[in-house]
This record gives structure tokens, C-alpha cells and sequence, in this order.
């Protein structure tokens, strides 16, 4: 079976717009932040904007020397990718196979269909460059040819935008989602790469594609202003707006043939980045997770690499600290292998693009960045050329990946695993035992606000790791459906505050909305802890009768990790539980005791002890069955919940769990 690679099929990478953006409340400018748009206005831009025609980003099917001088195992891999798709038959895309989503919520099936067809034309377009021969140009001009032909380029999950509703598509009223947005991008790189050699097929192939991106694309991104990724109507923007900008951009720099509308569509795209800037602290953090850095900051890096190759470097502000921070922010919630720290929409497996990351450290001029990309495309190479089977999806970043990887396997290649992490903007602090090392304990932890971009309600949440193993986790989240996006969002259990690592008071738990945020939060760190204290009451409405619930998370570095609990209630409360999510096997050893054994490997290993105020609180546990796809990519077959249930119903208390290494000797 053929991996697509870059591309989430299971659908687990991609969003809903229209209510993530509500979900994140208003965007907030920072005071003395650059502006893109101030910096390079219109009248700058003309100035140093390479005429189209002219701008020669990567070489074309005409020059040969350079595709020919790859490295011959890439080379033939390369060229084996694109000969499954010889005569092939390009998967239909049937109304009712559209519909499903409108229907009864599906949204993989069309989805797997429609991002099929973009990856076998990819392979064909690559492979037809690199062999010279002619040999799939028939095959490519049949995929341009059934995707311009497509009433719609996005997905059905996103058509709700138009005016019509959900549904069918409404070709009159093109709507310009991340999915149409890519496809014009692979079409106009189509159209640079392979030039007149479309035409030995059929001189009409080309004035199609212009036509297609220009009526989809180009027109709609220039004349509206109210696609809510742009950020140019009320609400906070999130991935969207720097995936989508990145796409128009490559579409307006290729294509658009006039220089005023070209000149034109770049100042907006500039000062609609602007917005997405705002939408981020100064310490860079992602509030989307690192499983949608590679959309959100990466995409920014294309934006910005796209900007700068095509004014000859005349656009550049590499050297700004923000633009830095959001790189970096990848490596300070990196645990260990393809471990991240996943709060909200986020997997606990990530595996980011190593020439991406890798580019953006060396841009900023940081070689732990840097090194860290080099690492994941060390690991995601694996033997031989790393291309064999792992077609590209975005032309622009699969063209990147296989002109640099000379460059990046000589690169030194290494995980930073930083120490201590704060990123106050999102509340969210990382720390481990030692730099450098993932043997001890790893524990991230997070404040906030339950109103966050692909939000689930996990104020006060935390996770921990041991050698870099999961121990106590967050479950992250599972295949998008159509109730994902929806008024029905926390009914799905991973978003719930009650299958976090959080406290339940009679039921009740965390609710949604900006208003419903952790109060007094103070971190600190040294050589001999770290520590994370908040009041999560605040997250919980009003018939949880919570008047404070003051959360000390704390990592006591080489020795254990120590969670207190100190609330005060209203009133006395019937039942309260404390969640600990868990991939382990548990067994409860003794009162106040709980042995949690990892279930990597052949046989389960003891790693990690549970201890509990016995007389306060006792255990019940829960198994939660993984059945979704995407939760299976990353966990076992079940989940373990432990219920820490309180034996009293007093109006105020204090609680320790303490969670410290079990060793094999304990058996």
C-alpha cells in the first residue's frame, strides 16, 4: 500500500474554520509589534516584486542538468512513484459521494478520493520531470484535465461558506477553503514546471489551468474580503489564514499574468499575515498543538520563503524575535521520538517535516532548530533514498525536500530536549530532569483559557513521561467528523474536561467559552524543580459551587512528581473525582498505592507508582475501549481511566498525588 505522505487521509490535521475561529474568541494586537503590511506597503512591494515570467524559484522540466544531477537512488525512486500511476484511472468523485457529509457527517471517504487524485498527480508531475521522456504526460494531462473539471477544489466539511449552505457545491460561488487553495497551488506549479511540454498533449491544457485558478482563486482571494481565514472580518484567525495565504501566493506569483493585479494580490496577502501575527504572544506558542505547526508557523515560513525568493530578498524579517519564537516553538514541546505535548486538537505522535523545521532553523539562524529538522528527516528517511513510496502533496514543499536532501543528510542531526519551557501567552510549560537527555521524568502542564483555537476544556491539564514513555496522558483527539465542528463539539469524550487529567465536582465539568480560564498562574524553574500553580475554579461554572481549586503541578527533578490539590467549595458536594488518564496497565497494589506497567514491548515494565492520601481518596478504575483510527495511530488497544473518587464531602481539603519510578525490582 502506497503511504501518502504529508497528507492526513484519516483527516486527523484538518480543521473547521468557521467555528475553531469562534471558538478562539477575538484576535488581540500586541502593542510595538512590526507590520508586515507597514514595512512592505503596495508602493514598496511594485518596487522589488520580480516580474512575472521572471521569478525562477526551482528548475523546470526544460532544465535537465539539474534534475538529472539527483542522486540516482532518488532518482529512481522517484521515477518508480510516478510509474504506478501509468494508465491510471482517477478515482471518481460522485454528488453522493459529496454528500455524505451533509448527510450523516462522514467526511473521510470523499476526502480520501479527492486528496488521492492530488497525490498521483504530484508523483506523475515529479516523475515526468525528472525522466525527461514524455512518458506521463498523457497521465498528468488526464488529472489536470478531471480536476479542473471538479465543481468544487475544497472539501465538503468547508462548503458550508458558501451562500447555498452545506451541500452540494455551488460552482457560481467559488469558495476558497485550504483545499482549493492547495489545489491551485499544485495545478500553477504544474503549469511552471512542465510548461510547453502540456502542450505536445494539448495546447488547450494550460489556458484551462490559468482559466480554473484565476475563476477560483486569483479573482475570489482579490475581491473578497470576507473569507474569515483572511482576517479582515471579526474573530481570530488560526492555520488557516498562513495555509491559505501560502497557496494564493504561489497561484498569484506563477500565474497572474497582469502586474497590477499582481502586485496588487501580494499586498493583501501581506497585510492579511499580519492578522496571524496578531493572533500569537511573543513566545511563539501554538495554541493549535504541534501537530498543526507544520500549517500554521510552517506555513508562515512558506508564505515568508515565497516573499523572499520572489523580491530577491528585498522582503525579510527573519530577524524578528516573534517570527524566531514560532519556530522554536516546535522543539520546546518535544518530549521524545515522535512524542509532543499535545494539548487540544492535537496527537500525542507528530512527526514534522524535517526540511521544513530544518529550513526555518537555519533562516533564523538557530542550529538547535535546525538540527532538530535534520533529526526528522533522518528519521522519516529510514533506508535508502526515503522517497520510495512517500509521494508529495504540496509541489512547492515537495520540490524543497528533494533539491535539499544532499544538504540535510550531511546536516548534524539532533533532538535540542530543552530543559524548561514557558510559553506564557498559552500558559503552557514543558520541563524534564535534564537537558538533553529523555531518561527521568518529563512533565508539561497548562493554564489558559477553554476558548482556544481547536479547544477542548483542560484548564489546569497535565501529562507525564518517563524515559520517554507515556504515563499519564492526554488522549488528544479523534477522526474529524462533521460533529467535531459543530454545537455538538463537547459531547465528544476526548474534549471533555472529565477525560483530562482535571477534577469532576458532582458531575459537573469545565465549560467552554474565553470566560472559563485559570486564574493566578505562577511558574517557576530551577536546577532543582519546576513548577506550575494555578486556580483552574474559574474554568468551572457556576453549579460546580467552586469557589477555589488552587492546582500546584511540580517537577522534582531526578526524583518524582508531586500534584496538590487545594480547593474550597460553596457547599459540600456529593462526589468529587479526580481523572488520571493512562496508556499503562494499573494494578492497585495497596490502599493509596497504584503500579502502572508501560505495555510497549513484549512484556509489560513497571514505570511509574501512583501514590494517594488512602484515607481520602480511593481508586476506581475504567477502561475506555480505542476504536477510532486516528486515537489508534498513537495508543493501545484501551485506555485506562483512574477515578480518584473523595471518601468525604468536605467544604475544603487538600490532596498529593504523588506519581514516582517503579523499578523492575518491585515484582
Amino acid at each position: 500500500m502506497k503511504q501518502i505522505r504529508k497528507r492526513a487521509l484519516n483527516v486527523g490535521m484538518i480543521t473547521g474554520f468557521l467555528v475553531a475561529s469562534a471558538l478562539s474568541g477575538a484576535a488581540t494586537a500586541k502593542e510595538g509589534r512590526f507590520k508586515l503590511g507597514e514595512l512592505y506597503p503596495q508602493e514598496k512591494i511594485e518596487k522589488v516584486l520580480v516580474p512575472h515570467g521572471q521569478w525562477h524559484p526551482w528548475p523546470t522540466w526544460n532544465e535537465r542538468t539539474r534534475w538529472e544531477s539527483l542522486p540516482e537512488p532518488i532518482r529512481k525512486d522517484l521515477v518508480t512513484n510516478g510509474e504506478q500511476y501509468l494508465g491510471h484511472q482517477w478515482p471518481s468523485l460522485p454528488a453522493t459521494l459529496f454528500l455524505e457529509y451533509a448527510r450523516n457527517g462522514n467526511r473521510s471517504r470523499y476526502e480520501h478520493e479527492h486528496f488521492a487524485r492530488r497525490n498521483a498527480l504530484t508523483d506523475l508531475i515529479v516523475a515526468e520531470c525528472v525522466e525527461g521522456k514524455g512518458r506521463f504526460l498523457d497521465d498528468i494531462v488526464n488529472g489536470v484535465w478531471a480536476i479542473c473539471e471538479e465543481s468544487f477544489w475544497g472539501v465538503p466539511a468547508h462548503v458550508g461558506a458558501q451562500k447555498a449552505g452545506s451541500g452540494l457545491p455551488d460552482s457560481a460561488e467559488p469558495i476558497v477553503d485550504l483545499f482549493a487553495a492547495e489545489t491551485g497551488e499544485s495545478l500553477a506549479w504544474t503549469c511552471y514546471l512542465l510548461g510547453e511540454q502540456l502542450d505536445r498533449v494539448a495546447p488547450l491544457v494550460r489556458p484551462r489551468i490559468r482559466k480554473e485558478i484565476d475563476r477560483r482563486i486569483l479573482t475570489p482571494c482579490l475581491e473578497r474580503d470576507d473569507f474569515g481565514w483572511m482576517g479582515f472580518t471579526d474573530g481570530r484567525v488560526n492555520n488557516w489564514n498562513p495555509w491559505c495565504n501560502s497557496n494564493w501566493l504561489a497561484c498569484t506569483l506563477l500565474v497572474e499574468p497582469e502586474e497590477t493585479r499582481r502586485i496588487k494580490a501580494v499586498a493583501k496577502i501581506v497585510r492579511s499575515l499580519d492578522h496571524f501575527f496578531d493572533a500569537y504572544a511573543d513566545d511563539g506558542g501554538c495554541d493549535e498543538g504541534p501537530g498543526y505547526w507544520g500549517r500554521a508557523p510552517a506555513s508562515l515560513l512558506d508564505c515568508l520563503e515565497l516573499l523572499h525568493s520572489a523580491t530577491q530578498g528585498a522582503i525579510d524579517v527573519y530577524d524578528r524575535s516573534l517570527v524566531k519564537e514560532m519556530g522554536r516553538y516546535i522543539y520546546r514541546v518535544h518530549i521524545a521520538d515522535d512524542y509532543f505535548v499535545n494539548f487540544a486538537d492535537a496527537s500525542a505522535k507528530v512527526r514534522p517535516d524535517g526540511e521544513l523545521v530544518y529550513r526555518y532553523g537555519k533562516r533564523i539562524g538557530d542550529d538547535r532548530l535546525a538540527a532538530f529538522g535534520a533529526y526528522f528527516h533522518a528519521m522519516d528517511r529510514g533506508k535508502g533514498s526515503g522517497f520510495l513510496g512517500k509521494g508529495g502533496y504540496s509541489v512547492g514543499r515537495y520540490l524543497a525536500e528533494i533539491f535539499n536532501d544532499a544538504e540535510l543528510r550531511t546536516a548534524q542531526a539532533k533532538p535540542p530536549l530543552v530543559r524548561d519551557a514557558w510559553l506564557n501567552g498559552i500558559q503552557v510549560m514543558a520541563a524534564r530532569c535534564a537537558e538533553g537527555t529523555t531518561k527521568g521524568f518529563f512533565l508539561a502542564a497548562k493554564g489558559g483559557h477553554n476558548a482556544e483555537s481547536h479547544n477542548h476544556n483542560d484548564v489546569g491539564n497535565f501529562i507525564v513521561y518517563r524515559d520517554g514513555q507515556p504515563i499519564l496522558v492526554d488522549a488528544g483527539v479523534e477522526t474529524y467528523s462533521r460533529k467535531t465542528f459543530s454545537g455538538q463539539r463537547y459531547e465528544i469524550w476526548t474534549m471533555q474536561s472529565a477525560y483530562h487529567n482535571l477534577p469532576t465536582i458532582d458531575g459537573v465539568m469545565q465549560s467552554p467559552g474565553r470566560q472559563f480560564a485559570a486564574r493566578d498562574v505562577h511558574y517557576e524553574a530551577n536546577d532543582d524543580h519546576a513548577q506550575l500553580q494555578l486556580d483552574i475554579a474559574g474554568a468551572y461554572p457556576k453549579q460546580a459551587n467552586v469557589q477555589s481549586w488552587v492546582r500546584t503541578i511540580r517537577l522534582n527533578r531526578g526524583k518524582d512528581i508531586a500534584v496538590t490539590e487545594s480547593y474550597a467549595l460553596d457547599q459540600p458536594a456529593k462526589e468529587i473525582t479526580l481523572t488520571l488518564l493512562t496508556p499503562c496497565q494499573v494494578e492497585v497494589r495497596k490502599a493509596g498505592q497504584l503500579l502502572l506497567k508501560t505495555v510497549e514491548g513484549a512484556e509489560p515494565r513497571p514505570a511509574a507508582q501512583v501514590w494517594f492520601e488512602g484515607g481520602k481518596l480511593k481508586p476506581v478504575l475504567e477502561t475506555i475501549p480505542v476504536e477510532d483510527g486516528h486515537l489508534r495511530s498513537v495508543w493501545p488497544e484501551r485506555l485506562t481511566r483512574i477515578l480518584l473518587k473523595a471518601e468525604t464531602s468536605a467544604l475544603q481539603d487538600t490532596w498529593m498525588v504523588r506519581i514516582e519510578p517503579a523499578e523492575p525490582t518491585l515484582e
